[in-house]
Protein backbone atom coordinates (compact mmCIF):
# COMPACT_ATOMS: atom_id res chain seq x y z
CA UNK A 1 0.00 0.00 0.00
CA UNK A 2 1.01 3.72 -0.37
CA UNK A 3 1.76 5.19 3.01
CA UNK A 4 0.22 7.20 4.96
CA UNK A 5 1.90 11.10 5.32
CA UNK A 6 1.58 13.84 6.95
CA UNK A 7 3.12 17.30 6.51
CA UNK A 8 2.99 17.97 10.31
CA UNK A 9 4.88 15.08 11.07
CA UNK A 10 7.63 15.82 8.69
CA UNK A 11 7.85 19.40 10.37
CA UNK A 12 7.44 18.79 14.17
CA UNK A 13 9.77 15.50 13.95
CA UNK A 14 13.19 17.46 14.53
CA UNK A 15 11.95 19.99 17.42
CA UNK A 16 10.19 16.72 18.99
CA UNK A 17 12.86 14.53 18.85
CA UNK A 18 15.43 17.12 20.25
CA UNK A 19 13.15 17.53 23.52
CA UNK A 20 12.61 13.68 23.67
CA UNK A 21 16.31 12.86 23.71
CA UNK A 22 16.35 14.76 26.95
CA UNK A 23 13.47 13.32 28.61
CA UNK A 24 13.26 9.99 27.86
CA UNK A 25 17.28 9.59 28.12
CA UNK A 26 17.00 7.11 30.87
CA UNK A 27 13.81 5.52 29.48
CA UNK A 28 13.70 2.56 28.27
CA UNK A 29 10.01 1.51 27.40
CA UNK A 30 7.68 4.13 25.66
CA UNK A 31 4.10 3.29 24.57
CA UNK A 32 2.83 5.92 22.09
CA UNK A 33 -0.15 6.73 21.91
CA UNK A 34 -2.29 7.43 18.83
CA UNK A 35 0.85 6.69 16.20
CA UNK A 36 -1.23 8.28 13.42
CA UNK A 37 0.43 7.29 10.34
CA UNK A 38 3.49 6.05 12.16
CA UNK A 39 6.16 8.79 10.68
CA UNK A 40 6.76 9.30 14.29
CA UNK A 41 7.52 6.04 15.31
CA UNK A 42 9.97 5.42 12.40
CA UNK A 43 11.85 8.63 13.05
CA UNK A 44 11.86 8.71 16.71
CA UNK A 45 12.97 4.55 16.75
CA UNK A 46 15.79 5.49 14.70
CA UNK A 47 17.32 7.89 16.75
CA UNK A 48 16.60 6.86 19.84
CA UNK A 49 17.73 3.18 19.47
CA UNK A 50 18.07 2.65 23.46
CA UNK A 51 14.01 2.66 23.17
CA UNK A 52 11.94 0.07 22.49
CA UNK A 53 9.21 1.66 20.84
CA UNK A 54 5.44 0.70 21.46
CA UNK A 55 3.21 2.06 18.96
CA UNK A 56 -0.68 2.11 19.09
CA UNK A 57 -3.42 3.54 17.99
CA UNK A 58 -7.46 2.87 16.34
CA UNK A 59 -7.53 -0.27 13.91
CA UNK A 60 -8.39 1.87 10.30
CA UNK A 61 -4.83 3.52 11.11
CA UNK A 62 -2.52 0.15 11.51
CA UNK A 63 -2.38 -0.80 8.03
CA UNK A 64 -0.41 2.71 7.30
CA UNK A 65 1.99 2.44 10.53
CA UNK A 66 2.52 -1.25 9.75
CA UNK A 67 4.06 0.46 6.49
CA UNK A 68 6.10 2.64 7.89
CA UNK A 69 7.24 0.07 9.93
CA UNK A 70 7.66 -2.35 7.26
CA UNK A 71 10.02 0.22 5.41
CA UNK A 72 12.14 1.02 8.22
CA UNK A 73 12.67 -2.47 9.48
CA UNK A 74 13.75 -1.43 12.82
CA UNK A 75 13.98 -3.92 15.43
CA UNK A 76 12.54 -1.50 18.11
CA UNK A 77 9.47 -0.37 17.13
CA UNK A 78 6.74 -2.66 18.11
CA UNK A 79 3.58 -3.16 16.18
CA UNK A 80 0.95 -1.46 16.74
CA UNK A 81 -1.79 -2.22 19.64
CA UNK A 82 -5.31 -1.45 19.04
CA UNK A 83 -6.07 1.22 21.49
CA UNK A 84 -9.27 4.31 21.95
CA UNK A 85 -7.11 5.36 24.52
CA UNK A 86 -10.09 7.26 25.73
CA UNK A 87 -12.93 5.31 25.67
CA UNK A 88 -12.28 1.92 26.84
CA UNK A 89 -10.34 0.16 29.78
CA UNK A 90 -7.24 -0.18 28.48
CA UNK A 91 -7.85 -3.85 28.09
CA UNK A 92 -5.13 -4.24 25.24
CA UNK A 93 -2.28 -2.80 26.73
CA UNK A 94 -0.97 -5.98 29.17
CA UNK A 95 2.16 -4.17 29.88
CA UNK A 96 3.69 -1.20 32.10
CA UNK A 97 6.31 1.24 30.40
CA UNK A 98 8.70 4.46 31.96
CA UNK A 99 7.70 6.56 29.48
CA UNK A 100 4.74 7.70 27.17
CA UNK A 101 4.36 9.88 24.54
CA UNK A 102 1.63 11.45 22.49
CA UNK A 103 1.05 14.29 19.90
CA UNK A 104 -1.45 16.10 18.17
CA UNK A 105 -4.48 14.25 20.55
CA UNK A 106 -6.04 16.34 23.36
CA UNK A 107 -7.57 18.55 20.67
CA UNK A 108 -8.96 15.71 18.60
CA UNK A 109 -10.72 13.54 21.44
CA UNK A 110 -13.53 15.19 23.28
CA UNK A 111 -13.25 16.27 26.74
CA UNK A 112 -13.62 13.20 28.62
CA UNK A 113 -11.66 11.23 26.66
CA UNK A 114 -8.80 13.11 26.91
CA UNK A 115 -9.77 12.28 31.01
CA UNK A 116 -9.73 8.48 29.69
CA UNK A 117 -6.52 8.95 28.26
CA UNK A 118 -4.95 10.33 31.55
CA UNK A 119 -6.35 8.05 33.75
CA UNK A 120 -5.41 5.11 31.86
CA UNK A 121 -1.77 7.00 31.81
CA UNK A 122 -1.73 6.55 35.12
CA UNK A 123 -2.41 2.69 35.03
CA UNK A 124 0.44 2.06 32.79
CA UNK A 125 3.27 4.20 33.15
CA UNK A 126 5.26 3.49 36.28
CA UNK A 127 6.39 5.46 39.32
CA UNK A 128 9.35 7.99 37.91
CA UNK A 129 7.94 7.14 34.29
CA UNK A 130 8.22 10.22 32.04
CA UNK A 131 4.66 11.17 29.94
CA UNK A 132 5.32 13.95 27.02
CA UNK A 133 2.44 15.58 25.20
CA UNK A 134 2.55 17.58 22.23
CA UNK A 135 -0.07 20.03 20.71
CA UNK A 136 -1.50 23.36 20.96
CA UNK A 137 -2.91 24.40 23.84
CA UNK A 138 -4.48 27.60 25.56
CA UNK A 139 -2.87 29.37 28.45
CA UNK A 140 -5.53 30.99 31.15
CA UNK A 141 -8.30 30.33 29.44
CA UNK A 142 -6.49 32.24 26.16
CA UNK A 143 -5.44 31.59 22.93
CA UNK A 144 -1.70 31.59 22.39
CA UNK A 145 -2.18 33.37 18.95
CA UNK A 146 -4.53 34.14 16.86
CA UNK A 147 -4.15 31.26 14.17
CA UNK A 148 -5.08 29.19 17.38
CA UNK A 149 -8.10 31.00 17.67
CA UNK A 150 -8.94 30.14 13.93
CA UNK A 151 -7.96 26.42 14.42
CA UNK A 152 -9.86 25.79 17.08
CA UNK A 153 -12.79 27.00 15.51
CA UNK A 154 -12.26 25.28 12.32
CA UNK A 155 -11.81 21.88 14.72
CA UNK A 156 -15.44 22.65 16.36
CA UNK A 157 -16.91 23.46 12.93
CA UNK A 158 -15.55 19.97 12.05
CA UNK A 159 -17.19 17.96 15.43
CA UNK A 160 -18.20 20.18 18.68
CA UNK A 161 -16.25 17.93 20.41
CA UNK A 162 -12.83 18.54 19.39
CA UNK A 163 -10.79 22.33 20.43
CA UNK A 164 -7.68 23.27 22.17
CA UNK A 165 -7.62 22.04 25.73
CA UNK A 166 -6.96 24.40 28.80
CA UNK A 167 -3.38 24.30 29.87
CA UNK A 168 -4.28 24.49 33.60
CA UNK A 169 -7.18 21.56 33.37
CA UNK A 170 -5.15 19.15 31.91
CA UNK A 171 -2.53 19.93 34.43
CA UNK A 172 -5.28 18.68 36.84
CA UNK A 173 -6.07 15.51 34.90
CA UNK A 174 -2.32 14.64 35.27
CA UNK A 175 -2.21 15.66 38.48
CA UNK A 176 -5.15 13.42 39.53
CA UNK A 177 -2.63 10.11 38.37
CA UNK A 178 0.72 11.43 40.20
CA UNK A 179 1.95 13.47 37.74
CA UNK A 180 4.11 16.50 38.25
CA UNK A 181 4.78 18.76 35.20
CA UNK A 182 8.77 19.28 34.34
CA UNK A 183 8.84 21.21 31.28
CA UNK A 184 6.90 23.11 29.36
CA UNK A 185 8.83 23.68 25.79
CA UNK A 186 8.06 26.02 23.36
CA UNK A 187 7.72 23.82 19.70
CA UNK A 188 7.83 25.80 16.35
CA UNK A 189 3.58 27.02 15.32
CA UNK A 190 2.78 28.04 18.98
CA UNK A 191 2.54 23.93 19.85
CA UNK A 192 3.77 23.03 23.22
CA UNK A 193 5.78 20.25 24.02
CA UNK A 194 4.51 19.27 28.13
CA UNK A 195 7.17 16.77 29.93
CA UNK A 196 5.47 15.38 33.23
CA UNK A 197 7.37 12.57 35.72
CA UNK A 198 5.35 10.07 37.65
CA UNK A 199 5.87 10.54 41.42
CA UNK A 200 2.54 8.64 42.89
CA UNK A 201 2.00 5.10 42.87
CA UNK A 202 0.50 3.34 39.65
CA UNK A 203 -3.53 2.87 40.38
CA UNK A 204 -3.64 -0.34 38.88
CA UNK A 205 -1.99 -2.53 36.72
CA UNK A 206 -3.21 -3.17 32.97
CA UNK A 207 -6.14 -5.49 32.01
Amino acid sequence: MNKPFSAACERNRGPILAILKQAFAGTGRVLEIGSGTGQHAVYFGAHLPHLTWQTSDLAHNHPGITAWMQEASLPNVLPPLQLDAGRQRWSTVNEVYDGVFSANTCHIMAWHEVGGMFAGIGRVLVPGGVLCIYGPFKENGRFISHTDEQFDAALRETAPHMGLRDLEAVLELAAEQGLLLQANHAMPANNRLLVWQRFGPSSARPG
